[in-house]
């Protein structure tokens, strides 16, 4: 991930401060047995049996050549979590052995996207962001799971390859110019934004028209992907006249609309636009000044309600300054105010009209759970209310995400405390807002991040929220945890060693209960391998995993794309 905004800005703020089934027959048996909600855990576990079966062999694979670490000469990955390193291949597809049972009811793919290659030739890549793009998928069909990964072929990826060197600018990689001239020619391309990489590295959305797409925080950097065969089939290009390189990473995708902020570094400030499914053009809802700072702060990701668009303002500010730079500050991209304080804005998605812009404590999040208006008695909006991972405005969890740091796990609990933060932004004109923990962060080890909701609940009152919590002593969060918002109670899934990714929430067709789904998750192992993993979300025990052929490198977002019928 990148930031930046054009150039001029820069100048400004710098001057004032169909699946493929594999050819070879499957041996498919299935075994009719159905778990009871009464079951047991350990008894449930103990009755796990294989019931889709791949017989050949899994693939030859090759794992690749430690890169070389600056510091320490070469290193050895043989001690290295399989989480914190590269995909042994390019790309893989086959069927998995399942051992439990998959719900006949789950027919579509889930697609996973994250940094998945941290080093180019012999140069190591220093944060878990700025990793090549690898795109997973699990494609689920009447009980058997296809499942594969790919390189997304985006124009850095591409260039690294070809020239066996980084050769666009990352989340907290510069390209090493030859020479003085070189080094002036890669800044005018910065201004430019033709030096900011497109490596799709986030998340990966569906929008309302079918297409799916691969994101970033870089404009440049979406990318157009094809579900089944996970081809890259080109840019995303946005036709209109909006400018800017830079967007939230998670915009708010349903299948009538498209949102998303673009933060404005020259006037401090965001505007809210929409995309209508089948078009490239975003045109502005409403735009929001920054209460106070030097410029915009980070917008990762944001919440919306029905009728409101909710933009954060945190004091970790975009910083001009610090792109500029060749090597990373501890902040990176960014830098901390916080006497410029924090805020959130609510406007109305149909008006564009600002109807609060409160203060809150400081705090630091990079993904928002859900948002939804409280009403009194009579009916009328009171309040909003926002839920967050929010990282007790502690900046350090930003340099604990240095692949250094990931690597190096030595039993000491290194892992930065966080909770679901919940704000209460009044609607009565009030200056300030409330902002809490919305359970005992105990419940969930005093860590949380990645998560997810039924998409149903989008904008509307919720009960329960999927994320990763953690066991502790950590470095990392290592559970996977359902969120009960009412009982203010957590369920925690652990397994020694493991590093889960995001957990994600698919839902039974029909179902009338908000946690009647299944939750997926991807397992990185200590031991090297990895797994495809089901839980039952009512029970929160285990229903199903499906081992992979190697282990794959820890991933961060994903989307779900139903069986066309």
């Amino acid at each position: 991930m990148a930031y930046i905004t054009s150039s001029s800005a820069i100048i400004n703020c710098i001057l004032q401060p169909k699946t493929l089934v594999p050819d070879y027959k499957i041996n498919h048996i299935r075994d009719h047995h159905r778990y009871s909600k009464e079951t047991s855990f350990m008894t449930r576990k103990r009755a796990l049996m294989i019931t889709n079966v791949a017989t050949p062999p899994l693939p030859k694979t090759v794992a690749p050549s430690p890169p070389s670490d600056q510091k320490n000469g070469r290193r050895d990955w043989s001690h290295v979590h399989v989480a914190w390193t590269s995909v042994r291949q390019e790309k893989w597809e086959g069927e998995l052995a399942v051992e439990g049972e998959i719900p006949l009811w789950l027919n579509g793919t889930y697609l996973r996207n994250g940094p998945g290659m941290w080093h180019i030739g012999n140069y190591n890549f220093r944060h878990l962001f700025d990793g090549y793009a690898t795109l997973v998928k699990l494609h689920f069909e009447d009980g058997r799971l296809i499942a594969g990964h790919r390189q997304i072929e985006s124009e850095a990826y591409k260039a690294a390859k070809k020239n066996n060197k980084l050769c666009y600018r990352e989340f907290s990689e510069v390209p090493k110019p030859d020479n003085f001239l070189a080094y002036v020619g890669e800044l005018a391309s910065l201004f430019s934004g033709s030096s900011l990489t497109d490596n799709a590295n986030t998340g990966v959305v569906k929008l309302g028209d079918g297409r799916v797409i691969c994101l970033t925080e870089t404009q440049k950097g979406s990318i157009i992907i094809d579900p089944h065969t996970l081809d890259t089939l080109g840019k995303f290009e946005y036709r209109d006249s909006l400018g800017g390189l830079i967007h939230s990473a998670h915009p708010i995708v349903t299948d009538t609309e498209f949102l998303t902020l673009l933060p404005d570094l020259i006037n401090p400030g965001y505007l809210v636009v929409r995309m209508e499914p089948g078009t490239n053009e975003r045109k502005v809802i409403g735009r929001v000044n920054c209460s106070c700072g030097p410029a915009p702060g980070w917008v990762h990701s944001f919440p919306v309600t029905e009728h409101y668009v909710i933009v954060p303002e945190m004091p970790l500010r975009y910083c001009a300054q610090n792109l500029l730079r060749a090597e990373p500050t501890p902040l990176y991209k960014f830098e901390w105010h916080p006497e410029s304080k924090a805020f959130v804005h609510v406007m109305c998605k149909n008006s564009g009209k600002i109807v609060a812009s409160v203060e809150v404590p400081l705090y630091i999040t990079f993904h928002f759970i859900n948002a939804y208006e409280d009403r009194d008695e009579e009916g009328r909006v009171t309040a909003i209310v926002a839920d967050c991972c929010e990282h007790n405005a502690d900046t350090t969890i930003l340099d604990k995400l240095r692949l250094q740091n990931l690597r190096s796990f030595n039993g000491q609990d290194v892992l930065p405390d966080a909770r679901v933060g919940r704000f209460t932004i009044p609607l009565d004109g009030s200056p300030y807002g409330k902002l809490e923990a919305a359970l005992d962060p105990n419940e969930h080890g005093k860590g949380m991040d990645m998560c997810s909701i039924n998409p149903a609940y989008l904008g509307k009152k919720y009960r329960y929220a999927y994320a990763c919590g953690a066991q502790r002593p950590c470095n990392f969060p290592n559970t996977i945890t359902k969120i009960d918002l009412v009982k203010k109670k957590a369920k925690n899934w652990y397994e020694e060693g493991a590093v889960p990714s995001e957990p994600f929430f698919v839902a039974r067709p029909g179902a009338t209960e908000e946690d009647d789904g299944v939750v997926i998750s991807m397992i990185s192992q200590k031991n090297g391998g990895g797994y495809a993993l089901l839980l039952d979300g009512s029970t929160f025990e285990e229903i199903a995993r499906a081992k992979f052929p190697y282990g794959l490198p820890y991933g961060l977002h994903g989307c779900w794309v139903p069986k066309q019928k």
